[in-house]
């Protein structure tokens, strides 16, 4: 285990993750109930079973790690509010899990199957995580940071320290470039990022969240924080110095850099150690999650 050594956070602004109820916990069994059966067998179900807790879903070891970090800080920054197309009766069955798992999460909305996108703004969250593909589309084009957490059977429960990894165009960065790529193939996308060199990239939908990161990571002495970033991209030189002049404009670190050059990711993400990868291409996404837990950005070019 590494160690930690614990940080302020006088001069954090909170963190606050919005995750849906689906995304936390593994709702299946009962998902199923509602949809061969309705839903009155899918409520009395979850009232019959509401002492039972519920499976942990494919976000929980992130969330756990997330709510981990405010025992290593003076205050309590992060935030974890809990979003569910459940009405609150069936919700119980939902609060009563995270109790029974010690999650710090005393927030949420139930929407009685209604989305609950609606209310990430109001929460004022930085991210929100979902199994509903639409609710995510919703919650980007809110301007909040969004991904469709994919069913993934790897985890890293075995270091302390928080591990998130990004792909760069359309997730951290606008599709501009990607757009270009796409139109015109690799060699007009290169002379335009070697032309453009010293014009940094518009920010894209996870902009905000990584920025927000660095605010946690500067709370820590250097080299003792108990977040690690990681850009992992299909780019390679010379169009890599578009990427680091950019993150240099925005006054934005990240502490490992991968250029692939169309390299398959899911193993330097094995090897990385990640927690959660995004990534706007769903042909990535489904490589990736055979190693790590993977949300899916549908947003940009590759999404249209």
């Amino acid at each position: 285990m590494t160690q930690i050594t614990p940080g302020t956070a006088a001069n954090i602004d909170p963190l606050v993750i919005a995750i849906s109820s689906r995304a936390l916990f593994d709702l299946g069994d009962s998902h199923s109930v509602y949809e061969q059966e309705g839903l009155d067998a899918y409520q009395a179900y979850q009232i019959e079973r509401e002492d039972e807790p519920l499976e942990p879903g494919v976000a929980f070891h992130l969330v756990e790690k997330l709510l981990n970090l405010n025992n290593l800080l003076d205050q309590s920054p992060v935030e974890v509010i809990l979003l569910s197309r459940n009405s609150a009766d069936t919700g119980l069955r939902i609060f009563n899990s995270i109790k029974h798992y010690n999650l710090s999460i005393t927030r949420a909305a139930f929407c009685s199957g209604d989305s609950p996108y609606r209310y990430i703004s109001a929460f004022n969250s930085h991210l929100f995580l979902s199994t509903d593909g639409a609710d995510v589309r919703q919650a980007l084009e809110l301007g909040v940071a969004a991904a469709t957490i994919l069913p993934s059977q790897k985890s890293n429960v075995d270091e302390d320290i928080l591990k998130i990894a990004f792909d760069g165009d359309a997730v951290l960065f606008s599709d501009e470039s990607e757009k270009i790529f796409k139109d015109k193939g690799l060699e007009a996308f290169t002379m335009n990022e070697l032309e453009a060199a010293n014009e940094p990239l518009a920010g894209g939908p996870f902009k905000p969240f990584l920025g927000a990161l660095q605010k946690f990571q500067q709370a820590f002495p250097a080299g003792a924080s108990p977040i690690r970033t990681c850009l992992v991209t299909a780019r390679a030189a010379p169009a890599h110095e578009r990427v680091v002049r950019t993150l240099r404009a925005w006054n934005i670190r990240i502490d490992e850099s991968l250029f692939l050059g169309g390299l398959p990711k899911g193993e330097f993400l094995q090897a990385f150690y990640a927690d959660v990868f995004f990534d706007d291409q769903q042909g990535h996404c489904e490589s990736a999650c055979n190693h790590v837990a993977t949300g899916h950005v549908p947003h940009g070019v590759a999404n249209s």
